[in-house]
């Protein structure tokens, strides 16, 4: 058994960093220009990736971990190298023990698919909604119109009612009440809006079949997760990346809700509050200290609430890159944010994914197998993610455009939105491993 463990990795040409996120003819002036290129000496290449193996299939993960934070990821492996950098797999087992393991959550996605498809029987068809299907009260909209030419299908999804459908009704338990029900089903249209929307300049979205396995995985997720469901800040832009590098829908799904519990703190809104805005805080904080000045300028815009950060801190920056790059920024913050523990921490709250993930101090040994970034959280016993300070380093690049041009919040914007396409990923991680540098310098002397 190989060390790709039975995936099927993407086809891709030697050096072609761009095989599997191949853009539409009429959109290549749209888009940003990618930068990435597997660089020899410094990207993990497959063979680096192999020779990480044991005979059995122990990875050694700080190797890996070297090689990841000085050049990323050869595409021809990225899905399956993200599995470990998402901690889907313990870097400490064999090659049996995750085979068992992945079947045994392709399995579980099969069940929570069947399940979803007893209440919606779009699911699964090869098709998605666009309109929706049920009114608030939970009555069934008439013949919704959605990507299916089917007339006897839409018929059948009109006909699912909360009071008549036998399957429907033996969904609604005491684990999922009618309320939730109605809930899940009232989003799928949103889902369905944000899928067709999604990396739209990708010859891989032409196919229905794939914005269809897109949408499938949403759907699902939003069932599971009923603490956040589907929120439209950005969900579909975290997920499709998994969609295009894992080729099984179910390992696509394991990496996306892997994802989901790094991130989904910000996307718990409640009435009062959005779900990101402990992360804006910590930015101000962050900013107020490594950069007073423009702290001060920005407040005086009255953004001291960091409000224009919320889209690049909501899907990781995916809208200042091209789909490649945002790609090897997300490795290489991964790569630095590691940590050894987070396998199994995530398996012994697999049923409570709304508690807050404490990770405990590892000793010098271990702290060889952390990222260089988590390391020194570790040490210090910080929680802030690398992600704040890389919108912080941004922000303290522009420092004189910004207090010279800054007139305005809307000028703030402009100026953010300059970066877009101008950001090399690399070098963004390394000034914000820089910030993150004199910001606790900073503190020590305050």
């Amino acid at each position: 058994m190989g060390c790709c463990e039975g995936i099927q990795m993407k086809n891709s040409k030697p050096g072609d960093s761009d095989s599997f996120c191949e853009i539409r003819a009429e959109c290549t002036d749209d888009v940003p220009k990618s930068r990435f290129k597997p660089r020899l000496g410094q990207t993990l290449s497959v063979r680096k990736w192999n020779s990480a193996f044991s005979e059995d299939g122990h990875l050694d993960m700080a190797k890996v971990l070297s090689r990841i934070q000085r050049g990323g990821v050869h595409p021809s492996i990225r899905g399956v190298v993200w599995e470990f950098l998402l901690a889907c797999y313990d870097p400490d087992s064999t090659f049996e023990e995750r085979n068992q393991l992945r079947q045994r959550r392709r399995e579980q996605y099969g069940k929570l698919k069947t399940e979803c498809q007893k209440m919606e029987l779009t699911i699964g068809s090869g098709k998605y909604i666009t309109m929706p299907i049920i009114s608030e009260d939970g009555q069934p909209i008439p013949d919704p119109s959605n990507n299916s030419d089917d007339s006897e299908h839409n018929g059948a999804i009109a006909a699912i009612t909360l009071n008549a459908s036998p399957k429907l009704e033996e969904s609604v338990t005491e684990a999922s009440p009618e309320k939730e029900v109605i809930q899940w089903k009232l989003g799928l249209h949103q889902i369905g809006l944000d899928v067709i929307r999604t990396d739209r300049a990708l010859v891989f979205y032409e196919s229905e079949a794939n914005l269809a396995k897109l949408w499938d995985i949403l759907a699902v997720y939003a069932w599971v997760d009923k603490d956040i469901g589907y929120c439209q800040a950005g969900m579909s832009d975290l997920c499709s990346p998994m969609v295009i590098l894992l080729e099984n829908e179910a390992d696509a799904f394991w990496c996306f809700e892997r994802l989901m519990r790094r991130v989904r703190g910000n996307f718990k809104c409640t009435k009062s509050s959005i779900g990101v805005q402990s992360q804006l805080s910590t930015l101000a904080a962050i900013v107020k200290v490594v950069d007073p000045k423009l702290h001060r300028h920005l407040e005086d815009l009255d953004g001291g609430q960091y409000l224009f950060a919320f889209r690049m801190l909501m899907v990781l920056f995916r809208r200042e890159f091209s789909v490649v790059d945002a790609m090897y920024l997300w490795e290489l913050m991964w790569a630095m944010e590691y940590n050894p523990n987070s396998f199994a921490i995530y398996e012994e709250l697999s049923e409570a994914t709304n508690k807050c993930i404490t990770l405990p101090k590892g000793n010098d040994k271990l702290l060889k197998m952390y990222g260089k970034f988590e390391r020194k959280k570790v040490k210090i016993g910080s929680e802030d993610s690398l992600s704040v300070f890389l919108v912080a380093s941004v922000l303290e690049a522009r420092n004189k455009r910004l207090l010279r041009e800054a007139k305005g919040l809307d000028d703030v914007v402009k100026i953010l939105n300059d970066i877009s396409g101008n950001l090399d990923a690399k070098k963004a991680c390394k000034e914000a491993l820089k910030v993150h540098k004199k910001y606790l310098n900073k503190l020590k002397k305050s």
